[in-house]
């Protein structure tokens, strides 16, 4: 598998694709700080990177889809899927290298940003145990989106509906604990406690606040399961379907 995934991952390289989205995230990330500070008090520059995470939840949307739509979808555009599908390595190993490539690059987009809290360090005073666990809890919700991107490309070889779809999806994981306040949804338990549950935004601000919950890790590491093992299905009865 690790072959697999190593070139999976210089595949990344060899396209502008991972430039324009590390290019875009940096610069979003840096606007957002850059707005941060302009908006502190002149006497006293206080902010919070956690807020700064935050806001780039949102960017997001338009960013990881962008890294996901080629892992199926233009495989099958370009008629190179059906010489992975036919080659001695599983399913599972496929999804897992392709899932591993696309985290590793996000991880690597979340390194480069990672100057803005060095710089300040030097310069002021962070609190380093609350950084640590936004960094965590941001990382883990772009999983979460990596891996519904990466299972809506597998459902389709149109790259354009594969990012038009993800992104709806992706949003509506982030909007989804707004649906529990409607009197319609809070009114039955059990479909209050799923939007609570799938709500990635409760969890982040656990997380932001510096606060580390095994439930909310649990969480993230369960959606990031149901939608690995959803596109495992997915690609396997496409495998089959071939024979």
């Amino acid at each position: 598998m690790f072959a697999l995934y190593k070139k999976e991952l210089q595949s990344y390289f060899l396209s502008p694709a991972a430039y324009v989205v590390l290019a875009f995230f940096t610069l979003t990330f840096s606007l957002t700080m850059i707005m941060g500070i302009s908006g502190a008090s002149a006497n006293l520059y206080e902010f919070s990177f956690s807020s700064i995470f935050y806001s780039n939840l949102f960017y997001l949307i338009f960013t990881l889809p962008l890294l996901t739509m080629r892992s199926f979808s233009e495989e099958r555009k370009n008629g190179t899927e059906v010489m992975l599908l036919s080659s001695p390595v599983s399913v599972t190993k496929i999804v897992l290298a392709k899932f591993l490539a696309t985290s590793t690059i996000f991880l690597i987009m979340m390194l480069v940003v990672m100057f803005h809290p060095i710089v300040t360090a030097i310069n002021g005073k962070i609190i380093l145990s609350r950084l640590i666990c936004t960094f965590i809890g941001f990382y883990l919700c772009g999983l979460v989106y990596i891996a519904l991107g990466i299972l809506i490309s597998s459902f389709t070889e149109s790259i354009l509906l594969s990012i038009v779809l993800s992104e709806a999806l992706i949003l509506l994981l982030i909007l989804v604990d707004n649906l529990s306040n409607f009197s319609l949804f809070s009114s039955a338990p059990i479909l209050s406690d799923l939007f609570d549950w799938l709500s990635n935004q409760k969890k982040f601000y656990t997380f932001s606040r510096g606060l580390f919950r095994v439930s909310d890790l649990i969480g993230y590491i369960t959606e990031i399961f149901v939608f690995v093992i959803w596109t495992i299905i997915s690609v396997e009865k496409r495998r089959w379907s071939r024979r």
